[in-house]
């Protein structure tokens, strides 16, 4: 039997040729497929590096290689099973005749292409995200932490806008639903699936609300409901705060802007007060030096309110001398503060070191007198009187 003999016989009604070329497009396709999609993305990141600046091509690649391999694959699978021939279903009108199978696999083709297309904008969306971000980090404008809030909540609404699109397209493409009557038709649906999804509205509403009022920006600390963190992220239903603890809480945007929201970021100064308990030992002199030279101290700081300094004698207690210590610190990070708080203190323990001043300890002093009119062998008072 000769090669060209053999590449004409039938099987399933195809030749052993197009089996053959079907399998070699299958092969190369999937053997060259990311090469290919890397050249892909590196001709769309030559197109747009004027606008990538702190974006690398790498970057890039990372973000549509994947979903690149996918599309090039499906096209691949359509050229290797075209080559084929495929059964026609027995219809009494033959010039209506369909080939049912290839029809099938044609609409499991097209809900591959337009899941794989709508990964690649998805990826599209992402790799925007980081190109806004990192152009918001190479400026010093007032305008970057509001970018950074807002750069996330766009991205989520553009991936759900696509998503929607995508479902809407695969309707009418390939399950030919007719779109525009499916949405004119929705009517009382529509208004049912609204009633119960009444919270999620609210916050998305909510959301809207923070981006017009402005109320919080993404990296300041504020408090709400109980909860003090820092804003890392603002989304469609929930806002994200890191605690102290560095745990991760979600409030719902309908909460953010329903319950009294305190944003520490936004105040001029923290303040900062305590009492200094000085024991008896520490005679007025010392207490005015040690008040005189810590005042002196804090005026002179570079972030301390002079004029609102304050340091007093307090109270006279039964365990000692009350100073009380007011201040407010200038700073805007919470790191700051403690840093500035944490030198007041040990520059407060230089000054009472200085002055010999002692510091009251929660002790009781019990002072023994004795009666010169006790004897010691009779247990007996100068009265007569038994002790």
């Amino acid at each position: 039997m000769s090669t060209k003999e053999f590449l004409n016989q039938q099987f399933l009604g195809n030749t052993v040729g197009q089996y053959l070329l079907c399998g070699a497009i299958l092969l190369l396709g999937f053997g060259l497929r990311r090469l290919l999609s890397r050249i892909v993305s590196s001709i769309f990141f030559r197109i747009i590096k004027r606008h990538t600046a702190g974006v690398s091509e790498k970057e890039l690649n990372d973000f549509l290689i994947q979903p690149l391999s996918v599309v090039l694959f499906l096209f691949t699978l359509f050229l290797a099973f075209n080559v084929l021939d495929y059964p026609t279903s027995v219809t009494h009108d033959l010039a209506h005749s369909v080939t049912w199978p290839k029809r099938l696999a044609f609409a499991v083709y097209q809900i591959g292409v337009i899941s794989a297309l709508t990964w690649v904008v998805l990826r599209l969306i992402d790799f925007a995200e980081l190109v806004y971000r990192r152009r918001a980090e190479l400026l010093t404008s007032t305008n970057t932490r509001l970018d950074a809030q807002f750069i996330p909540f766009a991205k989520d609404f553009a991936k759900v806008m696509i998503l929607i699109f995508a479902f809407l397209v695969m309707l009418g493409q390939v399950f030919n639903v007719n779109v525009t009557a499916l949405i004119g038709g929705l009517g009382i649906g529509g208004l049912a699936v609204a009633f119960a999804a009444k919270e999620s509205l609210e916050n998305l509403i909510a959301s809207f609300t923070i981006f017009l009022d402005r109320p919080f920006q993404v990296g300041d600390l504020v408090t709400v409901g109980g909860i003090t963190g820092t804003v890392e992220k603002v989304g469609f239903r929930s806002t994200r705060l890191r605690t102290a603890e560095k745990s991760y809480v979600t409030v719902p945007n309908k909460s953010m802007i329903d319950k009294p929201l305190d944003n520490l970021s936004l105040r001029t100064a923290r303040r900062v007060s305590f009492t200094l308990n000085f024991g008896h030992e520490t005679t007025r002199e010392q207490l005015l030096s040690i008040a005189a030279d810590l005042r002196t101290y804090l005026h002179e700081h570079p972030l301390i309110m002079p004029e609102e300094v304050q340091i007093k004698l307090a109270a006279l207690t039964q365990t000692g001398r009350d100073l009380s210590v007011q201040y407010f610190v200038q700073v805007a990070t919470y790191d700051e503060y403690l840093t500035v708080k944490e030198a007041v203190n040990y520059r407060i323990l230089e000054i009472v070191e200085e002055h010999d001043g002692v510091f009251a300890t929660n002790t009781t002093v019990v002072r023994m007198v004795t009666d010169p009119g006790i004897t010691s062998g009779t247990g007996q008072a100068s009265d007569g009187s038994i002790i």
